[in-house]
């Protein structure tokens, strides 16, 4: 401490243990971290002197940024705290990876990408990924030109390109991704339509394709017209009797696609029009000078023929869905008729199918019939719960829609077109439920010893009905609801079950769910069978348990218990003393770990053993075996003597604590059994003997052991 303060010493000089380049402006250096330091400073020189910096970081690692690329700098470290830095530490060199290179890309056409880059220096190698934007699948490409083409790609589809350069190290740089679009594929003219309005138009239909952002048509008059975000254009105004040609080109941000194939069409004046309701049709015409009245001639593709007389450009008729009409207009004056007249035809749009019917033909498909339609040369099938996608496309009267959903109402129209007319949109749809969703069994509860609760999920309408089945070896038991579970009642025990459910509706069955397995508790020996070994030990049997594979038997008494866990039917288990009231209670345990409770009551052990045996010499050559009774003196004992000329036995009342006997050989050597007798008058047999020697008259001793 100087003048009462306390001196701040600087830290100790720390040690580089790496540094390292992954960006091209940028070195990362790692450090050992000393003792007291509270932050420390990395120091970055160019060899050359021109460059020098000082970047302050808080942990052992830190990076030091605005650096040139592929440029050496010599990196210390310095730690510092209150009594400032200490020395730099020894100073490493480590260089800036190469930069990134800068691609341009563009598609010449609509399955090619071409990649450009200005030279990297001090790169050696280049590497260029290429990925379709929404797919995991890419495609790596190594070189050392500074272009690339990608071909083989999908038309109007973005493709995302990473490209990194590699110094002569083997490092790699920096890398940059671009992102390009493909050019679209050249659209298909499908229909064009001579429209009369104010004036003469010509309607352009032609397919969407993929990647498109705007369509452009062109006539070989030079006319056009443009359409953004619909696939049809109006080209206005155009003169009667032309004959052309249309294309249709299709741009995005690449640029244009190929133009489609030239479609030839031809304008006039004399123009049927039509109304999409069958009974509204007209012939319309230009009026010619010098004419009193016109008579239209329509005449029906079965023969039926009808007149129409006025002195306006318009005939009105009634036309019937699915026909076709020739038409010719004759107009008159005082002169007479006109001599020639161009016939023109005129088909209307096919009929809606009346007769549709649409049947479930399994859970999850629908079949749609109907009988074929004047005017139809194919039918669309369409549902618009799926988008309207067209699920069939074919000429005949039949469809199946595959691969719905569950439980789902359907609304499937049927629409007949033709090649003249196109589609009639107007049929009324018709609706049909998919079959319900298959439940999932969820959870199985024991609710006592033969009752099971199955709670499952319910994917359908709150008015499904549930079925729920347990299939056994030998047996079957059912469930039903129409709310999430239901009881499976008098399952026997030890069995196994499949148990699935399958819901029900007006419409049909579902599928059956997944099953899972229910498995019942093991069951309880039908009786036990407990015997006394010694007066502390009593084995236990019993029959097998149907299901059972293991046992845990106990015995419950107020002086205390006893346990033994076995895969036999048997058990020897000690603890339980003599005289003692008690119960068993015994799991039964299946393979998989199921248990059931089962209690037996009622059981005692066998009287004690008395203790304290004497055996002596009394008057008148008479023996006295005496001995002392443990627990309730309710027993009587029966006394047996075993001697080399002569055997004795004696009975002794309950609460006698002695029995005598009139010898008949004096100086026997006794093995004497003293046994209490049961309630059932079964004699205690475990008992243990004692060997006693009397001498004849003259001593009154007893040698005993």
């Amino acid at each position: 401490i100087i003048g009462g303060t306390e001196a701040s010493v600087t830290p100790e000089v720390p040690t580089i243990e790496q540094a390292y380049s992954k960006h091209s402006d940028s070195i990362t250096v790692e450090f050992t971290e000393v003792s007291g330091a509270t932050s420390y400073i990395l120091r970055a020189e160019s060899d050359n002197g021109d460059f020098f910096s000082e970047t302050v970081v808080s942990s052992s690692k830190g990076t030091v940024v605005q650096l040139q690329p592929y440029t050496t700098y010599r990196m210390s470290v310095m730690s510092v705290n209150s009594g400032g830095r200490s020395q730099p530490s020894y100073p490493i060199q480590a260089r800036t990876v190469v930069q990134a290179p800068m691609m341009n890309t563009t598609s010449l056409d609509n399955s090619t990408i071409f990649v450009n880059w200005t030279s990297v220096e001090h790169a050696v190698l280049y590497t260029l990924c290429i990925i379709r934007q929404g797919s995991n699948s890419r495609h790596k490409v190594n070189t050392t030109n500074t272009m690339l083409t990608f071909d083989g790609l999908e038309a109007g589809t973005t493709y995302c390109i990473k490209g990194t350069a590699w110094d002569s190290e083997g490092r790699p740089g920096d890398d940059l991704t671009v992102c390009q679009i493909t050019r679209p594929l050249s659209p298909n003219v499908i229909h064009i339509q001579m429209t009369q309005g104010r004036s003469l138009e010509v309607a352009v239909y032609w397919l969407s394709v993929q990647g498109a952002e705007n369509y452009i048509a062109v006539t070989t008059n030079g006319q056009n017209c443009s359409s953004v975000s619909q696939t049809y254009c109006f080209i206005t105004p155009v003169e009667c009797g032309q004959n052309h040609s249309i294309s249709v080109i299709a741009y995005n941000s690449a640029g244009p696609s190929s133009p489609s194939q030239p479609a030839e069409y031809i304008t006039c004046r004399f123009i049927p029009t039509r109304s999409p309701m069958a009974g509204n049709c007209s012939v319309v015409w230009e009026e010619v000078p010098l004419v009193d009245y016109y008579i239209a001639f329509i005449k029906r593709d079965d023969g039926t023929e009808k007149s129409c007389n006025t002195t306006g450009t318009t005939c009105q008729f009634f036309c019937m869905c699915g026909y076709t009409y020739l038409t010719t207009v004759f107009p008159y004056n005082l002169a007479g008729s006109s001599p020639y007249s161009h016939v023109r035809n005129y088909t209307t749009i096919p009929c809606c199918p009346e007769d549709v019917t649409i049947n479930l033909v399994s859970t999850e498909t629908l079949e749609i019939m109907w009988s074929s339609v004047k005017g139809a040369e194919l039918y669309e099938t369409t549902a618009e719960q799926t988008n309207d996608v067209v699920h069939c496309n074919d000429t005949a009267p039949v469809c199946a829609l595959s691969d719905l959903t569950c439980n789902t109402a359907y609304s499937v129209t049927v629409t007949p077109c033709s090649d003249l007319r196109g589609c009639n949109r107007t049929c009324t749809p018709h609706t049909h439920e998919t079959a319900p969703c298959a439940p999932e069994i969820l959870n199985l509860t024991q609710t006592n010893s033969s009752t099971y609760r199955v709670f499952f999920s319910t994917p359908n309408r709150p008015s499904t009905n549930y079925t729920v089945t347990a299939i056994g070896h030998y047996d079957k038991h059912t469930c039903q609801t129409t709310n999430d579970s239901c009881e499976l009642t008098l399952l026997p025990c030890g069995s196994t079950y499949d148990v699935m459910g399958v819901a029900t509706t007006k419409v049909g069955r579902s599928l059956p769910g997944f099953s899972k397995t229910l498995e019942t508790g093991p069951c309880c020996p039908s009786s036990v069978n407990v015997t006394q070994v010694t007066q502390a030990m009593t084995n236990v049997t019993w029959p097998p348990g149907t299901g059972a594979r293991s046992y845990i038997t106990t015995l419950m008494s107020s002086r205390g218990h006893a346990k033994c866990h076995t895969l036999d039917t048997h058990c020897l288990m000690g603890c339980i003393t003599c005289g003692t009231n008690y119960s068993v209670n015994l799991e039964a345990i299946s393979s998989t770990g199921h248990k059931s409770e089962c209690s037996y009551h009622g059981f005692s052990s066998s009287p004690c053993c008395p203790t304290n045996l004497k055996l002596y010499r009394m008057a008148n050559n008479t023996l006295r075996v005496q001995w002392r009774s443990i627990g309730p003196q309710t027993h009587n004992h029966t006394v047996d003597l075993y001697g080399t000329g002569a055997n004795y036995t004696c009975i002794a009342a309950a609460g006698i604590k002695y029995c005598d006997i009139q010898e008949e050989i004096c100086g026997e050597v006794y093995r004497v059994v003293v046994a209490p007798v049961g309630k059932n008058g079964v004699k205690v047999s475990f008992c243990q003997p004692r060997t006693y020697s009397v001498l004849c008259p003259g001593s009154n001793a007893g040698v005993g052991k």
